[in-house]
């Protein structure tokens, strides 16, 4: 993976990351594909759409199908007929997510499976393996994720494990790195002072790239910027950035004005399948009465297929119906809007329009 910074507005930058069979533009926003699929679409509509980067979740690959069946279907790319980049979680965020099935111990993460019970341990050796079997091109390390709220006796527990997997991964990646490119995860929670302490020894363990992780947990949103500045500071600005599970409209606008590259987040097809679309104008809540008798498109200023073809009193029959068709139809419209707001806001950059950019955009989102 090679990256190259090709414009910055103050510290926002618009970049590409080149992979063996895919370049993606940045900053980017990855849909979540944590099963092997982005929920109600396509992988011909994401690529229709432009992704050319998504992202799988080892521990529920490793789970089901399991991460040799993945392996001998040839990798990740040909298993699930997606010829672009993937990026892999490594399982730190089931830790915490799963938190009542997950016992935390010096040599990893034992999982017990909320499929069938049955006790797995995620260590930083075999998580580098399973993510070498499912074939991704960027692989996450295995990382203690801590909830909010957590003192700082517990914070600090955090870093410790997390920075020593860290290295203890990158140990067992270098002995096979192949085409895959390993990221450094750091933590740190709502304090500044560790967020930059985690920010400066996961730098200092050379890798392709960097990730912050443990915001979007809960904590309230004025801790957000603090937190993740404190972070960014500190990690190598010619390496590409990324904030783990976080993708509303004003998090990523104001991720991106601190030099932030990559986004994750399941809320566009979430909020979709759950009736909410976004748009020029802010959210629309499909299910809403008023729209029952609208003509209208979702959005009149959109231009995907979903907005050209069908009316806003349509869809929302499907969704009051539970018709699959208006989960897809609200999932197709969303991550295109996504990924126009990301190519509008690269194309801002380019300009030294981006302070205007995310003005208006906050003002619609904020």
């Amino acid at each position: 993976m090679q990256f190259d910074i090709l414009a910055t507005d103050g510290e926002a930058r618009a970049g590409k990351l080149t992979f063996t069979n895919a370049v993606v533009d940045t900053p980017i926003f990855m849909p979540v594909g944590t099963q092997a699929t982005v929920k109600a679409i396509s992988q011909e509509d994401l690529e229709e759409i432009g992704f050319r980067l998504i992202l799988g979740n080892t521990y529920h690959l490793y789970l089901r199908p399991g991460a040799d069946v993945i392996r001998d279907a040839g990798g990740i790319h040909n298993f699930m007929s997606w010829p672009y980049a993937v990026l892999t979680d490594s399982g730190g965020y089931q830790a915490f997510s799963l938190s009542k099935n997950v016992k935390l111990a010096e040599h990893g993460v034992i999982f017990r499976s909320h499929l069938d019970g049955s006790e797995h341990l995620f260590s930083p050796e075999n998580t580098v393996q399973i993510q070498r079997d499912i074939g991704s091109d960027i692989m996450m390390p295995i990382d203690d994720c801590a909830p909010y709220p957590s003192d700082d006796k517990r914070l600090k527990e955090s870093l410790v494990r997390t920075h020593r997997w860290l290295a203890e991964c990158k140990t067992h990646w270098l002995k096979d790195p192949r085409h895959q490119s390993l990221f450094g995860i750091s933590q740190g929670g709502v304090n500044p002072v560790l967020r930059a302490e985690s920010a400066r020894a996961v730098a200092d363990i050379d890798l392709p790239g960097y990730a912050i992780g443990g915001l979007s947990v809960g904590e309230p949103l004025e801790y957000f910027v603090p937190s993740l500045a404190a972070a960014i500071e500190h990690l190598p600005k010619n390496k590409p950035r990324y904030v783990m599970g976080v993708g509303t409209v004003p998090e990523i606008l104001n991720g991106v004005a601190l030099g932030v590259d990559m986004y994750d987040c399941v809320l566009p097809t979430r909020n979709a399948r759950n009736g909410q679309v976004f748009t020029s104008t802010g959210k629309v809540n499909l299910r809403n009465l008023k729209h029952a008798r609208s003509d209208d498109a979702i959005d009149s200023e959109c231009g995907c297929k979903v907005c050209k073809k069908y009316s806003l009193g349509y869809i929302r029959h499907l969704h009051k119906q539970s018709e699959i068709l208006g989960l897809m139809l609200s999932t197709y419209h969303n991550l295109y809007f996504m990924h126009g707001f990301m190519k509008n806001m690269r194309n801002a950059i380019q300009a030294g329009k981006f302070a205007e950019y995310r003005a208006h955009w906050l003002g619609v989102f904020g």
